[in-house]
């Protein structure tokens, strides 16, 4: 649906979109990619990766978290934080899906060291179990919040955002008619 809103809106409405993208793009592509390289004499600078990752989602959960209670004192505006808000939900996921694919290596790191298990075995269950759904993730969710960021900077919303977050004295220009 098509808000009215001014251009400040639309630009405060476009950062958490664009820190979720920093930290999936830069963090989660670029720092990767280039700390891979160096993982073969020297593991360690590929913890740069989840650590930075944990410290942009901590900063648009705590900001996502603060932007509602403004928005709940009319400090902020609607559509600012129903913004903050789509991008708070997906930040929520992106981390429980990081814990739990972080519990799965620490298993095989354990099974590995305590357990005996084989190399191969655990190269395969970290390489399929972790890696492959970190990709599919980071890759489902560049898409979705690019078009979070457009919608942000049109001045739209999505149209669940009205039945979550319901605010009376936004006036809606265009909404598109659900279909049964």
């Amino acid at each position: 649906m098509l808000v009215e809103v001014s251009e400040e809106e639309r630009k405060r409405a476009k950062l958490p979109h664009d820190l979720f993208l920093v930290n999936l793009i830069g963090n989660h592509i670029l720092t990767f990619v280039a700390t891979l390289g160096m993982a073969s004499s020297w593991a360690w600078p590929m913890l740069i990766v989840p650590i930075v990752s944990f410290i942009i989602l901590g900063i648009i959960i705590r900001n996502g978290l603060l932007i509602r209670k403004k928005a709940s004192l009319n400090e902020e505006s609607w559509f600012v934080m129903c913004h903050w808000q789509i991008a708070l939900k997906r930040s929520l996921f992106f981390i429980k899906m990081l814990l739990a694919i972080s519990a799965l290596a620490g298993l095989g790191l354990y099974g590995y060291t305590q357990l005996g298990w084989m190399k191969e075995a655990v190269f395969a269950m970290i390489g399929g179990g972790c890696i492959l759904p970190i990709m599919v993730t980071t890759l489902v969710l560049i898409i979705m919040e690019s078009d979070a960021l457009h919608q942000a900077s049109a001045g739209k919303l999505p149209d669940n955002m009205i039945d979550l977050y319901p605010n009376s004295e936004v006036k809606i220009l265009e909404s598109e008619p659900v279909e049964k």
